[in-house]
């Protein structure tokens, strides 16, 4: 989709959730010290590095342990409020400021951790072409239940394929998962 359709829709997504937000700030707040919002430092574009913002699903300083560290169900890390927004990918609602700013799309690979950067060719690979996305091809194909090797190769084939149809599918395809919080990523 064209960018400034993305800022459009990431406006008004903001507006329209921004209740939620709201609540799920409060929540946050009152069940466990630290900050409403998260910040983890994504590469994206042109290999571009930025801070990806979500909301705090996990108690104070209980980063995942490394690249892949699975955060299951009933991790002592996640918060209350965590292991519902996790579960309806709640916490993934600030990303919208992030496609303001223009460092996201709605659409896309999602945006590499720079532990990543060692799986991939940071100059030659396809992913860094484009925005990173808030969702995409990858998790509408199965979310966490896919193994990273697919995830790639099903970014790589949105890349060579994307346009503003296939995106709409995918937002299509990407609502009623989250809905019933199928396969939640652990990212």
């Amino acid at each position: 989709m064209p960018h400034v359709v993305d800022r459009l829709l990431a406006a008004i997504g903001l507006v329209v959730l921004a209740p939620v937000l709201l609540v799920f700030a409060i929540w946050i707040k009152l069940d466990s010290r630290g900050p409403v919002i998260y910040r983890q430092l994504r590469v994206g574009k042109d290999g571009t590095t930025f801070e990806m913002l979500k909301l705090r699903t996990m108690k104070q300083g209980s980063d995942p342990v490394g690249v892949g560290t699975v955060v299951g169900q009933g991790d002592p890390r996640v918060t209350r409020p965590g292991e519902l927004m996790r579960r309806t990918s709640i916490d993934e609602i600030p990303n919208l400021v992030n496609v303001l700013r223009g460092q996201m799309a709605l659409v896309g690979p999602r945006p590499a951790l720079p532990a990543h950067l060692d799986y991939f060719d940071l100059d030659g690979h396809p992913r860094f072409g484009v925005l990173p996305g808030i969702t995409g091809w990858a998790q509408v194909q199965g979310r966490a239940d896919i193994t990273w090797p697919e995830r790639v190769e099903l970014d790589d084939w949105y890349v060579t394929h994307r346009s503003p149809s296939l995106d709409l599918r995918i937002l299509a395809r990407t609502i009623l998962p989250v809905l019933k919080g199928e396969g939640v990523s652990p990212e």
